[in-house]
């Protein structure tokens, strides 16, 4: 098997299962808040507690992946493009 065909194949497979991540579960953690929906700070004993919520996810601790928002996006388009 020649590289090329390896780097096709192996990027196909990876198209694939994150397609399928998308499908299975569109909803992935927010990276800014972890998927805690908002902050952590500490007091001054430096105990743990609850800080600001999350602007990015609106405290929900959730984002819509990539892959699912191009989807949801052509499928907006299609849609527009055919009724």
């Amino acid at each position: 098997m020649t590289p090329l065909l390896l780097a096709i194949a192996c990027l196909t497979v990876i198209t694939v299962c994150y397609g399928g991540l998308c499908a299975a579960s569109p909803f992935g953690d927010c990276r800014r808040c972890r998927g805690m929906g908002h902050a952590i700070k500490t007091d001054r004993k430096g105990r743990a507690k609850r800080g600001k919520d999350c602007r990015r996810c609106q405290a929900t601790g959730k984002r819509i992946r990539v892959g699912r928002h191009l989807y949801n996006v052509a499928t907006r388009i299609h849609h527009d493009g055919t009724h």
